[in-house]
């Protein structure tokens, strides 16, 4: 049984609301196009995303990091600058459907690595999850049956990154405060980026600028509301609800961008989304099994 405390209804609210926002993010970044280079996009983007930092300086300043811990802060702030420059370029290239179902595989990779790096076990039933997603993948990316672009491999490899920098998080959040792991998330991330945007500088306009800084607010928004959402219901409860931004971004991309509407996307997409949806909902199971006090 859920928690008395637990609200289905108000938990898919807020993932319905974190779908948008982030479709919004995506959106925004393909109508920037490839006018500015994808390290450049990433960096001014997180640069003007600081701003919702200053709540947070007072908590900033009163820290005390070991030396493991600001080795694994600078570590995420490697995986992530790496991903978001992919994510970012493969977004200008192909289809806003295909980037979100590709981005459907990070909580896969997350599963292999935590079992691989930190020890989790990996059940017959994780396993199997595991392998149809990568179906799911193949459904979409569908090797030999078409020509594979920079784009798909960019998002194929930001994916990979994407689960490096949650696995780090995974180990810094049983540490530090939450706000903290945020916080120091867009700092490292800010620095990572700022070599390779000033590498190929291209001078942004004012209306880039005024896009950018409303994909920072939406971006901040939406993982606002995903805590909201994990806060009200149980994450077997949410996690489903994610696949909505694949139907929007389909109709998205349909309707504003002339992006045909590609059925083997949608397909692989559900596959995948299932998979993960099956592997959150073992968690939540084990997770309320180990919580259950034992009977003497």
């Amino acid at each position: 049984m859920d928690q008395p405390t637990s609200k289905p209804l108000v938990g898919i609210f807020w993932m319905l609301v974190t779908g948008a926002c982030f479709v919004a993010v995506t959106a925004l970044v393909k109508w920037l196009g490839t006018g500015l280079p994808a390290a450049q996009t990433a960096f001014l983007r997180y640069i003007l995303g600081l701003v919702f930092l200053i709540p947070m300086w007072s908590t900033l300043r009163s820290v005390t990091l070991s030396r493991q811990q600001w080795g694994l802060f600078a570590l995420r702030g490697v995986f992530h600058s790496g991903g978001v420059i992919l994510w970012f370029f493969a977004m200008a290239r192909i289809s806003i459907a295909e980037v979100t179902a590709l981005n459907y595989m990070t909580p896969v990779y997350v599963t292999i690595g935590a079992a691989l790096f930190l020890g989790e076990r990996l059940a017959f039933r994780r396993i199997a999850a595991v392998v149809v997603a990568m179906l799911g993948a193949l459904i979409i990316l569908r090797p030999g049956f078409r020509e594979l672009e920079p784009g798909h491999w960019a998002m194929v490899l930001a994916a990979v990154l994407f689960c490096g920098s949650y696995l780090s998080a995974k180990v810094l959040s049983g540490q530090v405060h939450a706000a903290v792991v945020v916080a120091m998330l867009s700092i490292f991330v800010t620095i990572g980026l700022a070599p390779f945007a000033f590498a190929q500088w291209v001078t942004p306009s004012w209306s880039d600028l005024a896009i950018l800084f409303c994909v920072a607010c939406f971006a901040t928004l939406g993982h606002y509301t995903m805590t909201l959402a994990f806060a009200a219901a149980p994450v077997a409860v949410t996690q489903p609800v994610t696949f909505l931004q694949l139907v929007w971004a389909v109709l998205l991309g349909a309707l504003v961008f002339a992006e045909p509407a590609d059925a083997w996307v949608m397909l692989g997409g559900a596959v995948i989304m299932a998979a993960v949806s099956f592997i959150a909902w073992r968690e939540a199971v084990i997770k309320r099994q180990s919580s259950m006090p034992s009977v003497g």
